[in-house]
């Protein structure tokens, strides 16, 4: 059985998540965390230390150090799940949003809605993009961080690539073996003919949205819109007919 059919589409949580910087600057982390976001600037950047200079490190930590468990923090969980209407054969798309500044509160809330609904990994799944190399572990690496334990269908550390079957990564799923590039969901979103989920920002601008404008309805909006184009492409990929509009509810 492949990837595409191997569980129920209505036992699928979709989901994306968006990450800024752990504070609004750079100066506000202890010496010893400065320090060493010294360090993996070095490496990002592949330039010796002492040839970095201040301002370049305080910048790289604004641009970047969101996408790393280590140095930023979780501040939007959106996730959706297709279910089927009384009246009609044709799916319905809800999703819904943690966003909290808050972030024990966020996975505690997304947690629960784990344990509650998609708690049994034989029979539900998780999609995302990218979600094997970004999302899940940047889930489970903040919730040690918090001291919060971990849903049985993300408790994956140790475990074996056929114990973790319930994880389906769009990503992976189009590249059909082919590990030479990272292929964006903007880009799938053009090339099978929906909408872009970039159409307000990109994620490179969820940062300054944060700690500039405190704006989390916005950020989770963006996130939603993520949610939505992974639903499509799944869909596409498996050879559905696309959802409209009318057939996506929003759950506040």
């Amino acid at each position: 059985m492949s990837l595409f059919d191997s569980f129920d589409l209505y036992n699928i949580l979709f989901l994306d998540v968006e990450t800024v910087p752990g504070v609004s600057d750079f100066e506000e982390m202890s010496e010893e965390m400065q320090e060493l976001w010294g360090v993996k600037a070095r490496g990002i950047l592949r330039k010796p230390q002492e040839e970095l200079e201040f301002d370049e490190i305080a910048h790289l930590f604004a641009e970047r150090a969101g996408i790393y468990a280590e140095f930023g923090k979780i501040v939007c969980i959106s996730v959706g799940f297709l279910t089927r209407q009384a009246d009609s054969k044709e799916p319905l798309l809800r999703l819904k949003s943690y966003a909290n500044h808050t972030e024990a509160n966020l996975l505690e809330d997304f947690s629960e809605l784990l344990g509650k609904h998609f708690n049994n990994p034989d029979k539900f799944a998780v999609c995302g993009h990218n979600i094997r190399e970004f999302d899940v572990p940047c889930i489970c690496r903040r919730l040690l961080v918090n001291q919060l334990p971990f849903p049985r269908i993300l408790d994956i550390a140790g475990r074996k690539p056929w114990e973790t079957k319930h994880l389906l990564d769009t990503m992976e799923m189009w590249k059909f073996g082919d590990l030479k590039n990272y292929t964006s969901l903007r880009l799938l979103a053009a090339v099978f003919g929906f909408p872009s989920p970039k159409d307000d920002m990109d994620g490179s601008e969820v940062a300054g949205v944060y700690w500039q404008e405190r704006d989390l309805d916005r950020i989770a909006a963006y996130c939603e819109k993520d949610v939505l184009a992974t639903v499509q492409l799944f869909l596409r990929m498996k050879r559905h007919p696309l959802l409209r509009e009318d057939q996506v509810v929003i759950v506040r």
